[in-house]
């Protein structure tokens, strides 16, 4: 299963956070992929903590013939057609597209780490991934969703959009 995080916190042509990611998902099916499942939108606080404006999250399952580093290259075109600039670390975005994990591999190369380094640690993707595949298992660790869910660090907040 190959599975995408999607993020949002500033506006883009195509509108609020929530406008922007569901265009974000049509351009993802227009580039060839197949959505498989898609989780509901979270709200969640920023990680780490900072004053920018809260997130719009999710998690989709897709189908690909493109290999992982094809697959990742695909999404940072499509974050920079919304307006995606890569200046700082953790900085406010238009749109964050995260490879989370592709099918059960490891991968380590300089650009490329799945599965992705901190989904474990982030409630803002394990609650919507759990979603769509309760029944998957972090390949390095050896760790179902909801145990990660279980071990998730204090003050991080997500919650489904009503």
């Amino acid at each position: 299963m190959i599975l995408l995080g999607m993020g949002s916190n500033l506006p883009s042509a195509a509108g609020a956070p929530r406008a922007t990611l569901e265009a974000a998902l049509a351009a993802l099916e227009q580039s060839g992929l197949r959505i498989v499942k898609r989780s509901r939108w979270y709200r969640s606080v920023p990680v780490p903590a900072s004053d920018q404006p809260d997130f719009v999250n999710g998690v989709v399952a897709v189908e690909t013939a493109l290999e992982p580093a094809e697959l990742l290259a695909l999404l940072h075109r499509i974050e920079a057609r919304f307006g995606r600039a890569r200046r700082e670390v953790n900085a406010a975005r238009s749109l964050d597209l995260d490879l989370l994990a592709y099918d059960d591999r490891i991968v380590e190369e300089t650009g490329l780490v799945l599965p992705h380094p901190r989904l474990h640690l982030r409630a803002f993707v394990l609650l919507p991934l759990a979603e769509v595949a309760p029944d998957w298992v972090h390949p390095r660790l050896g760790q179902s969703v909801s145990d990660l869910i279980a071990a998730l660090p204090p003050g991080q907040r997500a919650a489904p959009l009503a």
